[in-house]
């Protein structure tokens, strides 16, 4: 605290006991050099973009230099309170609507250098500054709040959009796939019918080779007994007639045995699938 004599400044006053001499000595100012907190009020400000906005602020302070307190400034609180309302506005109006809300830090770093400026002259220093509130005019409110419900639509919309084109890619993709494995699921059922077909048949044709040679070598075993003297050749043409003529007997069975059947044509001379000569060969004891 200082301590004048005759109205003039005389000494400083620290903590503890001090004896003071009325009523030629007085104490001036009464401060203390913890740090103090100053609440800057609301005030109205405009930004770049002319929106009109209410912003108050915090400033967190420390008296240094009682001596500079007192007689740099004539009221220090005042000065410094009046000097961040000045400083709030003119950092305000240097950002848009948009970017003041997003500046805190910004503006936050700027008063405490601008502040630091000017009070180093008056003992004081700002150790920090936090903007409390920035609260845009009924209007501009709701303004922002159709222009957020229109964008919280807009990214709905687009989010619709983006899941149901996926799940088109997805079911596109997904019947591709399954047209896909159709297609070889068909191949191989394909290939493995035609396999088995080959199969089939190659069996069928060794079957009936063997078949045709059996025959052939009982015939000409039976015939040549008998004194046949017809050639290899023709026991051969024999058997075939002979598994034909099987052959023609149980197809005409499975027709017998139809329920659509009507009319059954009967084996004779001329429908066999042989000749006359070939069955009389067959049929011959001689």
């Amino acid at each position: 605290m200082p301590l004048e004599r005759f109205g003039k400044y005389h000494r400083k006053l620290g903590p503890g006991w001090h004896l003071v001499c009325k009523p030629f000595e007085s104490v001036s100012f009464h401060v203390t050099t913890r740090e103090q907190v100053l609440d800057v009020p609301p005030q109205q400000c405009y930004t770049l973009d002319n929106a009109p906005i209410r912003a108050d602020a915090v400033v967190y302070m420390r008296i240094n230099n009682v001596e500079a307190a007192k007689y740099n400034v004539e009221d220090v609180m005042s000065a410094i309170l009046n000097l961040c309302l000045t400083q709030l506005r003119e950092e305000v109006g240097k950002l848009t609507l948009d970017e003041s809300f997003s500046s805190r830090e910004r503006i936050n770093k700027e008063l405490l250098k601008d502040l630091n400026a000017v009070t180093a002259s008056w003992g004081v220093e700002i150790t920090r500054v936090e903007l409390q509130n920035m609260e845009p005019s009924p209007d501009i409110l709701a303004a922002m709040e159709l222009q957020m419900a229109a964008e919280r639509k807009k990214r709905a919309a687009i989010l619709k959009s983006e899941g149901e084109r996926a799940t088109l890619i997805n079911e596109a993709e997904g019947r591709a796939s399954a047209a896909v494995a159709n297609a070889e699921a068909q191949k191989k059922t394909v290939l493995l019918s035609a396999q088995a077909e080959a199969e089939r048949q190659r069996v069928e044709a060794d079957g009936l080779k063997a078949a045709i040679s059996t025959i052939a070598k009982t015939l000409s075993e039976a015939y040549g007994r008998g004194g046949y003297d017809g050639s290899a050749k023709e026991a051969v043409e024999g058997a075939v007639q002979f598994l034909s003529l099987i052959r023609y007997l149980e197809t005409q069975a499975k027709f017998a045995g139809s329920e659509g059947t009507k009319v059954l044509m009967l084996p004779s001379k001329n429908s066999l699938p042989m000749t006359y000569g070939g069955l009389k060969f067959l049929l011959d004891d001689e």
